[in-house]
């Protein structure tokens, strides 16, 4: 036999509040008090309730569904933001899409298309590279407030920027090399055209120079972010006549791929060269040499944007549009790195 399916007259009676304040609950928790709010979800679990969200987004016009857009699902770097960003928007009832934008070739995307065919509520941008008319496309619209980048970014007002600490995070680089007595450092450099590449090359190099060690323009080597560049980048290195002993990477995977092919040749890390990452993802601790690195809170850049995004939902009105939130980093130690073998 089955068993009837919980009513929202049910939960009420239970949590012993009327079915307009389970409502309430359910869609917008944050305008209850938590006694209230703990007694509803409480029903909700003893009476086995659930939301019908097709039927209320019917009714209100929204989709549910928020839009994550990356510019590459491979790599392992975006998973913890997501992850952030899905904390906090299950709690409040949304499901999450995620797309990669490396597969949107229509050079006539626009992203207020997402909200006029009812795709996504609002959108959370961890790709800078989103061309400008696509993000232009929003001005005027209901949906202009309802879009936030999170990690990289592009210089447009009226969308709230949270990212880490870059700044930062290069120049501990450059303090932890000339703390082991290092003299002569290198860079591996982000994507050319990414608003991330020379905020790291640029404060690394400074602060490189400040602290007395040298920056040849051979030791700065090109890249993107993939292993592949990486691997480039070391067969630069191996090609050079002086060499610096600590190179700095603007992402781990680089520093990976970096790393592989130098040992593939018989240099020795960290006795030969010292290395340095950016992100701290998973295989960062697991590689052999395990890999120093600056370590993003990406959880906390999920969380952040996604919270932020919330509240513009939830008040398009109130916005603030030059709001930026900048998340702290960390400098991890491990094997990768050491005084330099002459010093």
């Amino acid at each position: 036999m089955n068993t009837p399916k919980a009513r929202i007259q049910d939960v009420a009676k239970v949590a012993g509040v009327s079915t307009a304040t389970v409502s309430r609950t359910l869609s917008n928790p944050s305008v209850v008090s938590e006694t209230t709010r703990t007694a509803v979800l409480e029903a909700v679990k003893a009476t086995g309730y659930r939301v019908n969200r097709a039927a209320r987004n019917l009714r209100t016009q929204k989709t549910g569904a928020i839009l994550v857009l990356i510019p590459n699902l491979s790599n392992p770097f975006f998973s913890q933001i997501i992850s952030g960003v899905e904390q906090i928007f299950r709690r409040a009832g949304y499901s999450l899409l995620v797309a990669d934008t490396d597969n949107i070739n229509d050079p006539d995307f626009r992203l207020v298309d997402v909200f006029e065919d009812g795709q996504a509520d609002g959108i959370i941008l961890l790709d800078g590279y989103v061309p400008m008319s696509a993000i232009t496309s929003l001005q005027g619209t209901e949906a202009e407030n309802l879009v936030v980048y999170a990690c990289e970014w592009a210089e447009t007002e009226g969308i709230p920027s949270i990212r880490s600490d870059n700044p930062a995070g290069a120049r501990m680089a450059a303090q932890h090399f000339a703390s082991l007595g290092h003299k002569k450092v290198g860079h591996i450099c982000g994507p050319k055209e990414n608003v991330l590449t020379p905020m790291r090359r640029d404060a690394f190099v400074t602060e490189a120079r400040k602290l007395g060690m040298e920056v040849r323009d051979e030791w700065i080597f090109p890249g993107d972010f993939r292993l592949v560049t990486g691997a480039q980048a070391a067969d630069m290195f191996l090609a050079l006549e002086e060499r610096p002993t600590a190179v700095f990477s603007a992402s781990d995977l680089m520093a990976v791929g970096f790393m592989k092919r130098l040992l593939s040749e018989g240099v020795r890390i960290p006795d030969d060269v010292s290395i340095i990452g950016f992100d701290d993802v998973g295989i960062a601790a697991y590689f052999h040499p395990s890999l120093t690195t600056i370590r993003q809170d990406r959880p906390q850049i999920g969380r952040v944007a996604a919270t932020t995004l919330l509240s513009r939902l939830r008040d398009p009105s109130n916005v603030d549009p030059y709001f930026r939130h900048t998340v702290p980093v960390e400098l991890i130690t491990r094997e990768s790195t050491a005084k330099p073998s002459d010093g």
